[in-house]
């Protein structure tokens, strides 16, 4: 998963978990046009058709189809509020009966969950930077949807096809296990990207900003990479709720392989960034995904 996180877990790295990014003047808006206007002093008047020009280019980001379209976070938001709302009742349902099929819409709550949580982190830590792109529904890829269908499926096929029931000490175990992992990861990950601020982005960068500080206070003074730790064990805990026992398996490796590649990737650039001052930090700190240092 690409959480800039992104983020997300699939992030862009502010120190580490975004990746800092090229100093560009700052979006033209319709505060800093203004301030524009009249800073280029009496003789240059400003013009009415100037100030109608970037008020034009400030509104046209919310319209529908745009980056920030309101209708477009209205409509996601109630679709993901209306699959939580269904399968959360669905699962509680089938729960109270005792069926076993209540894992799959359980799954279902928690993803729309996560999905809601991404845009909801980055609109309150960064307003900015957040985009009907930061609910990360399409960003990751065809790859993020499928293995997702995939988790929802194979209880189904399972239970349908080859059941295998554990113990209940050792399901109940390994249910707790995965709802707490779940909660940990989701928390955590929230953390770093309030933890972040200003600085979260989904969107990868590969140049140092010049506004670009080394955060190391709060989370990310244990961990450097906290939402990809929350993201992976969020992942993990999802497959132990589900009773998944291939995936359980083939997607943690993944996600390793995945996170191994970024994060080494990321730590060059961050090293060529912040220099020993990053070196220094990586040395005390842990990223908390096995088999990553």
């Amino acid at each position: 998963m690409s959480t800039s996180e992104n983020g997300s877990a699939n992030d862009s790295a502010h120190h580490s978990d975004y990746e800092p990014q090229a100093w560009e003047p700052p979006r033209w808006n319709v505060l800093n046009d203004a301030a524009h206007l009249i800073n280029r002093g009496p003789q240059v008047p400003s013009q009415p058709e100037d100030i109608l020009a970037a008020l034009d280019r400030y509104e046209q980001q919310f319209l529908p189809h745009q980056s920030k379209s309101l209708s477009g976070i209205a409509v996601r938001s109630c679709l993901l509020g209306i699959v939580f709302a269904l399968s959360l009742s669905l699962s509680l349902v089938l729960l109270w009966t005792g069926h076993p099929l209540w894992r799959p819409p359980f799954f279902l709550a928690t993803l729309s969950t996560f999905h809601f949580l991404e845009f909801y982190t980055t609109a309150y830590a960064n307003s900015n930077a957040a985009t009907t792109g930061s609910f990360l529904l399409s960003a990751n890829g065809s790859a993020y949807s499928m293995a997702h269908s995939a988790f929802f499926f194979e209880p189904l096929i399972s239970y349908f096809l080859v059941p295998f029931l554990l113990p209940p000490p050792i399901q109940t175990t390994l249910l707790v296990l995965g709802l707490s992992l779940i909660i940990i990861g989701q928390l955590t990950r929230a953390l770093a990207m309030l933890t972040a601020g200003s600085n979260f982005s989904h969107i990868v960068r590969h140049t140092k900003a010049r506004s670009h500080r080394l955060v190391t206070s709060g989370i990310y003074s244990v961990l450097r990479h906290p939402s990809y730790f929350g993201y992976f064990w969020w992942a993990v805990g999802t497959q132990l709720v589900c009773g998944n026992r291939v995936f359980l398996v083939a997607y943690p490796l993944a996600l390793f392989r995945f996170f191994d590649r970024r994060i080494r990737g990321e730590e060059e650039l961050l090293v060529r960034f912040f220099g020993e001052e990053y070196v220094a930090y990586r040395a005390r700190t842990w990223v908390g995904i096995p088999g990553i240092r």
